[in-house]
């Protein structure tokens, strides 16, 4: 009895200390408002990022503009941490204006990631929803 005791001890410990991305549904691919940057979440290095995986030509010319010459495989979501009641704290990269920024994550549903982004001290902040994907667009 004891055996199974601590077995069950242990495995119940995995769980609570697996990141909570591995527990919910905001791993995966999403498009951005504008339909012209796919981006694939997964874990890095114990936390939560983003990768582009697929980029329209008008967002791939807006970042040369910037000095990114590959947006394909850019970091985007960078470092994100899980704060508790859904929300995730990390820094978002825009490539097209070359800046890093204060950023959160929140699924709002299965399809539905909503991104917010702030300048100064989250004083000045823009959020945009994200929708889920099965596939990246034709490009």
């Amino acid at each position: 009895m004891k055996r199974i005791l601590t077995g069950l001890t242990i495995a119940l410990l995995m769980e609570w200390s697996m990141p909570a991305f591995a527990q919910n549904g905001i791993v995966g691919v999403w498009l951005n408002p504008r339909g012209t940057v796919a981006v694939r979440t997964g874990e890095c290095a114990g936390k939560l990022c983003g990768w582009i995986i697929w980029a329209a030509a008008e967002a791939k010319s807006d970042a040369r503009e910037s000095g990114v010459n590959e947006l394909i495989g850019t970091e985007l979501l960078e470092d994100y941490r899980f704060k508790g009641g859904g929300i995730w704290s990390g820094s978002v990269y825009v490539p097209d204006m070359g800046y890093h920024f204060s950023s959160t994550l929140m699924e709002l549903n299965p399809g539905e990631l909503k991104i917010r982004g702030c300048l100064i001290g989250r004083f000045i902040c823009k959020s945009q929803i994200w929708r889920r994907i099965e596939k990246v667009p034709n490009a």
